[in-house]
């Protein structure tokens, strides 16, 4: 659950200072480990403490908020020595490729603090909430829709405060159980993702692509000039920035409200939803096409099929993507065509189809043909959305 926090200049302030805090114990504590490797989880916390006994400026935020900057680093080294032991073994390997996995580094630029069920104090109303550490954040008024009263307090577990380009957020962690059984549909559907149509289903149904980027590159290009006619170092150039980091910001939430709702009412609609398993991060090496493919939110689009698959009980299930344009979906005949000829015409059955339809139907044929073997979801967190395999919520067979 997130709330926008209302603000002024000393509150702006005193959470700025907390979250260069935060960001101070976790790069001191991974300069601890770098300097002393084979350190364990607990030389780890002990050297916070003596952090926080040795900088008053450390020891004035909450305790809980710097064990978090340190479980921060914990996790940073665990992802790293999981993918270097997992590199000899195919099968690990896909367990540690989502997600960042290299050499751990010092955060240069960190843009949240993190509290833990200590340090802050919700109002009765639960529409304040009020920061008792000695930072001087004080109380900060929430603006959201979110049904916050509903929850009991004790099921709140962190408390994270958020610096974006518009202001400061409030983003509450709550245990409580997401799944919602819906009726049993039988439906099942393929999706091919691409840039003429956002998707293409197996039933002959195309999405149109928003293209939120594009129609807004030319508003977003003409801010990024005005910050460059400003003197450096001035207040002018600084809000320049702020319009320019705005407008970016306003495109990703476009993004992710357009994933997030077409996600939502494919896994409402269908039983099992199928898609191809692509590499994002290596198509938008071809730089001629980097730009429309970062617009089109492929990635995004698929944590969410993969989260309201879980949420709803439904299987999402991913196929490899090789060829899926060149096959047929009557015949199987693999017919070669440039990206240019948007129509399937098969030499061999004479089959005609709308080129992405047709791949669409390839794609939902390849996940009832085959059993598959497990792989990785796109957020990197368990095992949710598998090659060739159903989603099991976390318990797909190893």
């Amino acid at each position: 659950m997130e709330y926008k926090a209302v603000t002024n200049k000393t509150t702006d302030t005193a959470i700025t200072e907390a979250i260069r805090t935060s960001q101070f114990v976790r790069n001191k504590v991974l300069r601890y480990w770098m300097d002393n490797r084979g350190v364990g989880k607990k030389e780890l916390y002990r050297y916070n403490t003596r952090v926080r006994d040795e900088f008053k400026f450390v020891k004035d935020l909450n305790s809980h908020a710097c064990q978090a900057s340190v479980e921060n680093v914990e996790r940073a080294i665990n992802r790293f020595f999981v993918s270097a032991a997992c590199r000899g073994s195919d099968i690990n390997y896909k367990k540690a490729k989502p997600g960042k996995k290299g050499y751990p580094r010092f955060k240069k630029h960190s843009r949240s603090v993190e509290y833990k069920q200590s340090g802050w104090k919700l109002h009765p109303t639960k529409r304040r909430i009020t920061f008792t550490d000695k930072k001087g954040i004080g109380e900060l008024k929430l603006l959201g829709k979110w049904d916050i009263n509903t929850i009991d307090e004790k099921l709140i577990k962190r408390v994270r405060i958020v610096k974006r380009a518009d202001g400061f957020y409030v983003q509450f962690c709550v245990k409580i159980d997401s799944t919602q059984p819906l009726p049993d549909t039988k439906n099942v559907v393929g999706i091919d993702v691409g840039l003429e149509h956002f998707y293409s289903d197996s039933n002959g149904n195309h999405q149109e692509n928003p293209r939120f980027l594009r129609k807004a590159e030319k508003d977003i290009k003409r801010s990024q000039r005005k910050i460059y006619k400003k003197k450096k170092g001035s207040a002018g150039r600084r809000k320049a920035r702020g319009v320019y980091a705005r407008k970016h910001l306003r495109v990703t939430r476009q993004r992710n409200e357009h994933a997030l709702r077409l996600a939502r009412n494919l896994c409402l609609a269908n039983a099992m939803v199928v898609l191809e398993d692509l590499n994002v991060s290596g198509l938008v090496k071809n730089h001629k096409l980097a730009s429309s493919i970062s617009d089109a939110s492929w990635y995004l689009f698929r944590q969410w099929l993969e989260y309201f698959g879980g949420k709803f009980g439904r299987e999402v299930v991913a196929v490899p993507p090789h060829y899926t344009s060149q096959e047929c979906s009557n015949c199987g005949v693999k017919t070669q065509k440039s990206l240019s000829t948007r129509t399937h015409s098969c030499s061999h059955c004479g089959h005609t189809e709308q080129r992405d339809i047709n791949a669409a139907k390839v794609i939902l044929s390849r996940a009832k043909a085959t059993g598959g073997h497990p792989g990785s979801n796109a957020s990197g967190v368990g095992t949710s959305t598998s090659v060739g395999c159903k989603t099991c919520r976390g318990k797909c067979r190893q």
